[in-house]
């Protein structure tokens, strides 16, 4: 028996041997291009989280210099001691000035986000718009500093998409690389705003890449790193929230009302997202019915802010101060309900106006206002069988906020993050995964998901529903010189029946052509300006158009699962 298992650890040995040197191998060839990858990975971290910390930094002293107070932590009760006409100049002067800069630096005065990031990531290799990028980012600023209701985060990774496409242009990325890149900044970002480097890389893999591909992590986690070092190097390692007592569940007896909080929460969340896309869609109406120039959109929105805070200062900017309420419990059950409606509908105008922000901030202070509401209701119903109210407002903080940002995971892990208390996770996560569950069956999947949708950009259903329109007819099409391609009379005749598609349309518009006129081929044409008959480039085959979508899924595929 000796003999036998010498050769069984020979062979061992002997496998472990070759698959050392194979790594070795791997490791000259690859190793040095891997480090210099990790190094701009390092750079961008360093990067994105200095703009992250400038932005904050930079919110903080307009609003001090706007309302004249340097305690900003605490706006919400300085400005109710502010004159009714300060508080309502302040925004209407924030909102001309967004006006002016969205006017001149956009070409449809739209502020970009989070949601412009997705598409950069899916459909333009991982690149932003950089001068509409730095406009949106100046836009939010002001509408942050100025009395806007919404929140940091979108701003921020945009801005973050920014500096990856400038990175990206100078070393020639190609797609994976720049999308690779983007999911840096965005984790860099993300972890500098919150203190938060696990929910920060997780968000850059969960929302902007939508995928949780190995290759991507370590760089990934790098610049989330980075990101959070220059946070705590500024604000130190210090949790933004805190318990006031430890989060303690009556497990087994109380489990079931987070339950039913987190279908609370995913219907607030759906109320919430649908209210600003009406609010888009009413000042839309309104600025065509009666003209108004699109400069003066968020001056007007200003205006209406401005009035409500003269009753209400709690929703100006962010939105901590009364959010940090909410979570000691400080606020009795009319004042969390009435909070929580005002600020949705504070937020709703501030994103109908086109005055920028983001509106992840915004979701978890409704959030938190709508679980402590809940869990008055609740502890009062039963307070002998049931924790604080507070750990229903934590709850219902990430039970919001995860629906609207259709990302669980690092939702709830940003929650963790945010009060250093991972004993109220399992609370949060039950909360969490029914407001989702019930979310993304009443939206397309989450907020930025469905703006896409509502701009005509299918990525909510993944990439065999957007590769088709990533992939243009004039680049699949067998040219007019190539043998295989149809004879020039026949497609003539076929254009002359209306039978074409221009060469810069997309396979999206090509393939039910093809379903509708059961053709095997359509002619590619491309028009010029001043002449009758448009000029037949070559013909798109039905064949040549599934190979290169089998193509383009195959390669996307790779890239997830690499």
């Amino acid at each position: 028996m000796a003999e036998p298992n010498r050769s069984i650890l020979a062979q061992q040995l002997d496998q472990a041997l070759t698959s050392c040197k194979d790594g070795w191998r791997v490791l000259r060839r690859r190793g040095p291009s891997q480090f210099q990858f990790w190094l701009i990975a390092l750079l961008i971290g360093i990067l994105a989280g200095f703009a992250a910390l400038g932005f904050r930094r930079g919110i903080d002293q307009l609003q001090s210099l706007a309302y004249g107070t340097k305690d900003v932590q605490h706006l919400h009760s300085f400005a109710a001691s502010l004159p009714w006409y300060h508080l309502l100049l302040i925004p209407i002067c924030g909102g001309l000035v967004v006006g002016v800069i969205l006017h001149r630096f956009t070409p449809d005065g739209r502020v970009r986000s989070v949601a412009d990031v997705i598409e950069g990531a899916a459909l333009r290799d991982g690149r932003v718009e950089r001068r509409e990028g730095i406009a949106s980012m100046l836009a939010s600023l002001i509408t942050l500093s100025t009395g806007g209701s919404s929140g940091r985060e979108g701003p921020v990774v945009h801005m973050a998409g920014v500096i990856s496409t400038w990175v990206c242009r100078k070393i020639d990325a190609d797609g994976i690389t720049g999308r690779d890149l983007l999911g840096c900044a965005v984790a860099a970002a993300v972890s500098a705003s919150f203190n938060a480097p696990i929910a920060g890389a997780l968000f850059a893999l969960e929302v902007v890449l939508r995928h949780f591909a190995v290759h991507a992590f370590a760089p990934i986690v790098i610049a989330a790193v980075a990101g959070t070092v220059i946070s705590r190097l500024e604000y130190g390692n210090v949790a933004e929230f805190a318990l006031t007592t430890p989060g303690e569940l009556k497990f087994y007896v109380e489990l079931p009302a987070f339950l039913v909080l987190g279908l609370l929460c995913g219907l607030v969340a759906v109320l919430l997202m649908r209210g600003i896309f009406f609010a888009e869609d009413m000042g839309n109406y309104l600025q065509a019915r009666l003209h108004l120039p699109r400069w003066l959109r968020p001056g007007i929105s200003g205006a209406m802010l401005g009035g409500i805070a003269i009753w209400f200062p709690h929703i100006i900017g962010v939105g901590y101060e009364t959010m940090s309420r909410a979570l000691m419990g400080d606020l009795v059950l009319r004042e969390a309900m009435v909070f929580a409606v005002l600020k949705a509908v504070a937020v709703a105008i501030t994103f109908g106006g086109r005055m920028g922000g983001g509106v992840f901030s915004p979701s978890l202070m409704v959030g938190a206002l709508t679980g402590l509401a809940f869990g008055i209701v609740a502890t009062g119903l039963l307070p002998e069988i049931s924790g604080r109210p507070t750990l229903y407002a934590f709850a219902g903080m990430g039970a919001v906020a995860a629906a609207v940002l259709g990302a669980p995971i690092s939702t709830t892990l940003i929650v963790f993050e945010l009060t250093g208390d991972w004993q109220i996770g399992i609370a949060v996560m039950a909360s969490v995964s029914l407001s989702s569950a019930l979310a993304t069956r009443l939206v397309d999947r989450s907020f930025f998901l469905t703006q896409l949708e509502r701009r005509g950009t299918h990525l909510a259903a993944g990439p065999q529903a957007y590769l088709l329109a990533m992939l243009r007819a004039g680049a699949v099409m067998r040219p007019t010189s190539d043998p295989d391609c149809a004879q020039h009379g026949a497609c003539r005749e076929m254009v002359e029946q209306g039978l074409c598609i221009e060469a810069s349309a997309t396979l999206e518009a090509a393939m039910p052509i093809f379903d509708r006129a059961k053709v095997d081929y359509v002619p590619v044409i491309v028009r010029h300006q001043g002449e009758s008959e448009p000029e037949i480039l070559g013909a798109l085959y039905q064949i040549d158009a599934l190979k290169a979508y089998n193509r383009a899924l195959a390669a996307t595929a790779a890239e997830e699962h690499s």
